[in-house]
């Protein structure tokens, strides 16, 4: 059994501005993403100008921010929010969903595309191999936090978080960070170093993420606010994960 470091969610005191671990790991992913897209606009015959990823990952970062923020309040707690929507703005706090940042970085990519007369999938697929670094930041932050912890466990590195009681749990969070970060990160950078038809890239990554997310999901403890949302062990995370295997399969599979 291990106890969970005592890790203090506020970095830095600046005066009186707080800086947050959580929201360093945002900085961090924005940053890799950019050096990552620099690294791929400047391959042969990529299609892209270095001079273009700032503007994509600016329109990329604000699609993460709103439709992270707006899909949690959305999905997981909307009671919540509407009776206090300003509490949507204290972003440092957690509560980030990925499903809803998806969505938004889906509507910010197609503005982005239609700006730039791209193509949706040409431009997804550019984007894809960017993001899971991003996501296991997102995780270590969600650590930090105490938030999103495992289940009750009795395996040797089970850990006890003070936030959750007593009972050693899975340190979820860490789980994701591995699959849904580095291992993701591994598969999709590779798969996208061969040339694929329009969309099989970005395919990928919804293939691995969904996938990934789904079996973490038997490790992580429900919200307790939601519990078990489908067939009496099917989580709100679960749920959710299925759509994106289907149109990670369907993209990969997809006649030229």
């Amino acid at each position: 059994m291990l106890q969970y470091p005592k890790f203090d969610p506020i970095a830095l005191h600046l005066g009186p501005l707080q800086v947050h671990w959580y929201g360093l790991m945002y900085l961090l992913a924005f940053a890799t993403a950019w050096w990552l897209a620099t690294i791929l606009a400047k391959r042969p015959n990529s299609g892209w100008a270095v001079e273009e990823v700032g503007d994509l990952v600016f329109y990329a970062a604000l699609g993460v921010i709103l439709g992270g923020r707006i899909g949690y309040a959305l999905f997981y707690q909307p009671g919540q929010y509407l009776a206090n929507p300003l509490t949507i703005l204290e972003v440092w706090k957690g509560g980030m969903s990925f499903h809803g940042g998806l969505i938004g970085v889906s509507i910010a990519l197609w503005l982005y595309a239609r700006k730039t007369r791209r193509s949706l999938l040409a431009v997804g697929d550019f984007v894809a191999p960017l993001v899971a670094p991003g996501l296991g930041f997102g995780r270590l932050g969600n650590f930090i936090n105490q938030e999103l912890w495992g289940r009750v466990t009795d395996l040797p590195w089970g850990m006890v978080f003070p936030l959750a009681g007593q009972q050693p749990r899975h340190p979820s969070q860490l789980y994701e960070a591995l699959l849904e970060g580095l291992i993701l990160f591994i598969l999709v950078w590779l798969y996208a170093r061969k040339t694929r038809p329009r969309g099989a890239v970005m395919g990928m990554f919804l293939l691995g993420y969904g996938i990934f997310r789904f079996l973490v999901e038997f490790a992580r403890e429900p919200d307790s606010f939601l519990g078990f949302v489908a067939f009496r062990w099917m989580s709100m995370g679960q749920v959710l994960s299925i759509p994106l295997i289907i149109l990670g399969i369907y993209f990969i599979i997809r006649k030229r």
